[in-house]
């Protein structure tokens, strides 16, 4: 089972119990009259007063105990609100995907396969924010399809944006270009994407320079050239 959903179920638990001693600790609910029990000793006390026009007997300065119908629906509702508000939660975040995994895998299993999506792992860590396990997740995926340059893109990407790295950034994507070789459009993707976080991030303008002069010279006669060729004018280094 899910570690993360173990937790949660455990917090789950935890409120619906805190729920439960604060409704018994709010007591029954307030007393309309004295009970027997109560009068009897305040008789022995002599704390009985005598209602003259009614002959009903009270007790002097007697009080009410317990909780008001009111407040323990209130705090009820309250109580309910929350542990459901939370539970919902759970459900929405844990279990209801689960469901709809299987349901989904029994629904095509038997007649075709549903495909699956290599970086689901590394896109579910992203979106609970634990991006060194995106990180590992998407580097697995770059061992399985060395030809995929997308595993790498994304790491790149949370390295810069996510944990504020830059230089990981930079050698993420000089390690991938470095790793086979690659097909014009994608190794010319990475340098581009290099030109970048050397001029916006690091303002490096030789490096930006020198990465783009080197995609003229490898990528002559091409979009990519062009590209950088129109890049290179507009840092005036040609």
């Amino acid at each position: 089972m899910d570690r993360k959903l173990v937790i949660n179920l455990c917090v789950l638990t935890a409120l619906i119990c805190v729920g439960g001693l604060i409704m018994m600790g709010m007591g029954p609910l307030k007393q309309a009259s004295p009970t027997e029990e109560e009068i009897e000793i305040a008789r022995v006390e002599d704390r009985i007063v005598v209602n003259e026009l009614t002959g009903e007997e009270t007790i002097a300065d007697w009080k009410p105990k317990g909780a008001s119908m009111g407040a323990k629906i209130f705090v009820g509702i309250a109580v309910i609100l929350g542990i459901s508000a939370y539970a919902a939660v759970v459900f929405g975040v844990f279990v209801l995907p689960n469901i709809v995994h299987r349901f989904t895998h029994m629904f095509y299993g038997s007649a075709e396969e549903v495909e699956e999506d290599p970086m689901h792992d590394a896109r579910a860590f992203y979106a609970q924010g634990e991006y060194e396990g995106a990180i590992a997740a998407y580097r697995a995926v770059a061992i399985a399809q060395p030809e995929n340059r997308l595993p790498w893109v994304e790491i790149a990407k949370i390295q810069q944006d996510n944990l504020n790295d830059p230089d990981a950034s930079i050698e993420t994507l000089r390690t991938a270009m470095e790793s086979q070789d690659w097909a014009v459009n994608d190794k010319a993707f990475f340098m581009f994407r290099l030109s970048e976080l050397f001029q916006e991030v690091k303002d490096d303008t030789p490096q930006t320079v020198s990465i783009l002069q080197q995609v003229v010279e490898l990528f002559p006669e091409t979009r990519h050239s062009a590209n950088a060729t129109h890049r290179l004018r507009e840092l005036g280094a040609i």
